[in-house]
């Protein structure tokens, strides 16, 4: 895996060069995805519970990253109104 850090204008750019190809195949429409998401990198790293997360991950025999997504699951349940 690699990790480039490009500025805004780069990204851009090389979404044209990639759209300017003609036919995009799988792999280049991964990559147009990629770089798209890639604008969300730059957002501040979480805070997590991770005491909790690896607490509940041992308790239940499960990986932390589901223990994260349960507990994201029911803080966005809550915030949603009643039907």
């Amino acid at each position: 895996m690699w990790t480039v850090r490009l500025s805004d204008a780069q990204r851009d750019a090389l979404q044209l060069l990639i759209g300017a190809q003609g036919e995009i195949g799988p792999s280049l429409t991964g990559a147009l995805e990629s770089l798209e998401l890639a604008r969300w990198d730059d957002l501040p790293d979480a805070e997590l519970p991770w005491d909790q997360v690896t607490t509940l991950a041992a308790q239940q025999g499960i990986g932390e990253a589901d223990v994260v997504w349960d507990l994201a699951a029911k803080r966005s349940a809550k915030k949603r109104p009643a039907a």
